[in-house]
């Protein structure tokens, strides 16, 4: 299986980012600068779940 890496939008042209996958049941995250180290996988629902974290995380000043 091929794997295809999306970056985000907002990433910065410093390499501050990460990357996202869609697997057929999980989404993969790993670091851009170092893609060779592996990748995190979570299923659908902790991957939601983490996204609101982080959404909550820079709305309400952590």
């Amino acid at each position: 299986m091929i794997i295809q890496w999306r970056k985000s939008t907002r990433s910065d042209d410093h390499g501050n980012c990460v990357e996202l996958a869609a697997l057929p049941h999980a989404i993969a995250i790993r670091d851009s600068k170092a893609p060779d180290t592996g990748h995190l996988t979570l299923a659908p629902r902790a991957f939601a779940a983490l996204l609101a974290q982080v959404k909550w995380d820079t709305t309400e000043g952590m």
